[in-house]
C-alpha cells in the first residue's frame, strides 16, 4: 500500500500532470518551484525524490526536464502515451554512423514516451540524440532528441537524417535536390553545405519533431 502523499507532494504531483497536459514537455525544478509557490528549488528536489521513492515518477536529475510520471502519477492525466526507441545519435555537423531503425523496437533500446497527438497515424516512428550545432537556426540543439518517421524519399527543405554510402554515415541536414547533387544544408550560418552526388545519399527517415534537452 503506497504512503499517503503530503499536501505539498500532492500540489507537486498536480501541477506536474497539468503542465505535462498543456506542454507535452516535463517542468524544470524551477517551473515546479515557482508554479507551487515553494520556498526553494532544495525542497522541490526533495519532494520529487519522495514521489518517486513511492512510484509516481521516475526522474533522471542530470537532465534538466528529466521527471517522466510513471504508476499512479499518470492517473488524472489525458494523455494518450507512445513509446519511442531511441536508435543512438545523429550528427547535426559531420556525419555520424547510427544502425537502421527497426520496424520493431529491440528492447535493448532506450525509449521516449510522447503524446499520441506528436506521433498521429504515422508507424514504427524512431528518434535519435542529435550531437552538434549545425541545425540551431532550426531551434534543434546539440542534446536534443529528434522524432523520425521512416522515409525514403524527402521534398526539398525537409529535414532529414542522410546516409551517405561512400562513408556509410548519417547526418541530420535539410534536403535540397540540385540535378544529379544533393545539397545537404545546415541551419547554422558559420556553416558549409555538403555537396553529395545522388546516386551516393539516401533518406532514412524524415523528422516530425523535437524534444528539447533544456
Amino acid at each position: 500500500m503506497k504512503a499517503k502523499l503530503s499536501a505539498r507532494q500532492e500540489n507537486i504531483l498536480q501541477f506536474i500532470q497539468q503542465f505535462m497536459e498543456e506542454r507535452h514537455y516535463p517542468p524544470t525544478v524551477r517551473d515546479i518551484q515557482n508554479g507551487c509557490n515553494v520556498s526553494s528549488t532544495s525542497v522541490v528536489d526533495y519532494n520529487l525524490h519522495k514521489l518517486q521513492a513511492m512510484g509516481y515518477l521516475k526522474r533522471e536529475p542530470e537532465v534538466s526536464r528529466g521527471i517522466e510520471l510513471i504508476g499512479e502519477g499518470l492517473k488524472g492525466t489525458k494523455r494518450d502515451i507512445q513509446s519511442i526507441p531511441v536508435m543512438g545519435s545523429i550528427a547535426a555537423g559531420e556525419p555520424l554512423h547510427v544502425p537502421d531503425a527497426p520496424a520493431v523496437a529491440e528492447e535493448s533500446y532506450d525509449t521516449v514516451d510522447l503524446p499520441s497527438s506528436l506521433i498521429g497515424d504515422r508507424e514504427n516512428m524512431f528518434a535519435l540524440r542529435v550531437k552538434g550545432t549545425s541545425m540551431i537556426d532550426a531551434l534543434v540543439a546539440d542534446g536534443d532528441l529528434v522524432i523520425l518517421e521512416p522515409a525514403n524519399e524527402a521534398a526539398n527543405g525537409d529535414m532529414v537524417a542522410a546516409w551517405l554510402d561512400p562513408s556509410e554515415e548519417t547526418t541530420l541536414k535539410r534536403f535540397y535536390m540540385e540535378g544529379d547533387m544533393v545539397r545537404l544544408q545546415p541551419e547554422n550560418a558559420t556553416m558549409q553545405p555538403i555537396m553529395v552526388a545522388a546516386k551516393d545519399v539516401s533518406v532514412r527517415g524524415k523528422v516530425v519533431g523535437v524534444v528539447r534537452s533544456m
